[in-house]
């Protein structure tokens, strides 16, 4: 009999694999259109702006300092998970460009589905125990450390990275972008609450 308080290792696979290839969709768009984000992903389409790498390694490399930090705090699980999921995002995110492409992608409705498309990844993450790493990590372990609020601490970061985008980019290139991060705040915000959920 299956535990429902639990998903299976399929689950859990088909789980990461839908949130990371929606993740990795979400920033083909965004990139495409020139845009930016928030968190660890925000940080690595920058860098990639600046420097002309690919997004896909900048991020991979981004995230590698903070899976100690996700052991101590979460476990081994979840940081194997979230290394996966990470990794996943990576390579699609480096390969998906070369299966499509867009003629033409209005920046209002690009900015909301990218907030649609990424708070549906993220929220299958989180479901299967998983994340995107990063900024996330170390809100919650100096949380645990200080007792500052996470939310706190992302929105710091996010408020600095938008800061900085806008030294980097055209005024109406981060409006529209802040207009995706605000969807997929949304999103998470009116849909992330474990209490809803039949499975952990």
């Amino acid at each position: 009999m299956t535990d429902a308080t639990h998903h299976t290792p399929l689950e859990d696979a088909q789980g990461i694999a839908y949130g990371a290839g929606m993740a990795a969709f979400a920033i083909v768009m965004l990139t495409h259109l020139g845009f930016v984000t928030g968190q660890t992903a925000g940080l690595a389409v920058l860098i990639s702006y600046a420097t002309g790498w690919g997004f896909g390694p900048v991020f991979f490399a981004i995230n590698l300092p903070f899976y100690w930090l996700g052991y101590r705090r979460m476990g081994w699980v979840f940081t194997l998970k979230t290394f996966a999921a990470v990794a996943l995002v990576s390579v699609l995110s480096t390969l998906m460009p070369q299966w499509v492409s867009f003629t033409y992608l209005n920046p209002g409705l690009g900015a909301v589905m990218i907030g649609f498309m990424s708070g549906a990844a993220l929220l299958a993450l989180f479901r299967h125990g998983a994340s995107l790493g990063g900024v996330g990590i170390v809100a919650l372990y100096l949380q645990d450390r200080t007792g500052f609020r996470a939310g706190w601490t992302q929105l710091i970061f996010d408020a600095c990275l938008f800061s900085v985008a806008l030294a980097l980019r055209e005024w109406h290139t981060v409006a529209w972008s802040f207009l995706g991060a605000l969807v997929l705040n949304l999103v998470i915000a009116m849909n992330h609450r474990r209490d809803r959920y039949i499975a952990a």
